[in-house]
């Protein structure tokens, strides 16, 4: 599963990319603006975007690239990698917590 993460701490990043393998995903993390964003995100399973370290136009290339792609979008305001593993719990298909997954159908397509 690769996921995309939009906002967060420039310190974090490594620590970001490391909870997202655990959970046997690959991150791309983009803490600042940056040109051709929506050319960079490509096409990943989840974007998570943390709305409390960036300016409104990160918000809105990302929320106008998840409508365009029908992509799921994680909201947390806060940026903390307790936030990020509970995105993950919610919506990673090698979780825990299968049963409340809002990916379920697309991890049942993966493992067919």
């Amino acid at each position: 599963m690769s996921i995309v993460i939009i906002g967060g701490n420039d310190r974090m990043i490594y620590q970001y990319k490391d909870l997202c393998k655990e959970y046997d995903c690959r991150a791309k993390v983009f803490t600042q603006m940056q040109g051709a964003m929506k050319k960079k995100i490509g096409v990943p399973d989840l974007i998570v975007l943390f709305t409390g370290t960036v300016s409104h136009k990160m918000v809105n290339c990302a929320t106008d690239e998840a409508k365009r792609l029908n992509l799921p979008l994680a909201r947390s305001h806060t940026s903390s990698l307790a936030a990020l593993r509970a995105i993950l719990d919610e919506h990673c298909p090698h979780c825990k917590n299968c049963d409340g997954c809002a990916l379920k159908s697309t991890a049942q397509e993966l493992h067919l």
